[in-house]
C-alpha cells in the first residue's frame, strides 16, 4: 500500500511554481482555490490566474500539474483553471504582498 498523500503535500510543491511575470509563487499569490486528493492519491488543483488574458495560463497549469505529479505517491494530476471567484490581490500572502512592495 502506497503512503497517502496529502493536501499539503502538494501546496508545498505548488510553492515552486512561478507566474514567469511575477516573481512570486503561484501559492503565495493565491491562485490555488483549491486542492483535493482522493483515496487513490489522485490530485486535483483548482486554481485561477490574475488575469483571464494570461498569455501564459497552459504553461503555468502544465507547470503547477507537473509539481503535483513529482509529489511522491501521487497517481495522477488534474489542473483546472477558474475564473469564479476572480482573483484580487487581497487573496496574496502577506509575504508576496511585501516581496511586489504592496504591504504596508
Amino acid at each position: 500500500m502506497s503512503e497517502t498523500v496529502t493536501p499539503e503535500q502538494v501546496r508545498a510543491a505548488l510553492k515552486e511554481c512561478y507566474d514567469p511575470e511575477i516573481p512570486v509563487n503561484i501559492v503565495d499569490l493565491g491562485l490555488i482555490y483549491r486542492i483535493d486528493v482522493s483515496p487513490e492519491n489522485e490530485v486535483l488543483v483548482t486554481m485561477t490566474l490574475t488575469t483571464p488574458g494570461c498569455g501564459m495560463a497552459q504553461n503555468i497549469a502544465l507547470q503547477a500539474k507537473a509539481k503535483a505529479m513529482a509529489v511522491p505517491g501521487v497517481k495522477d494530476a488534474k489542473v483546472t483553471v477558474v475564473w469564479e471567484p476572480p482573483w484580487d490581490p487581497s487573496k496574496m500572502s502577506e509575504e508576496a504582498k511585501k516581496k511586489l512592495g504592496m504591504a504596508q
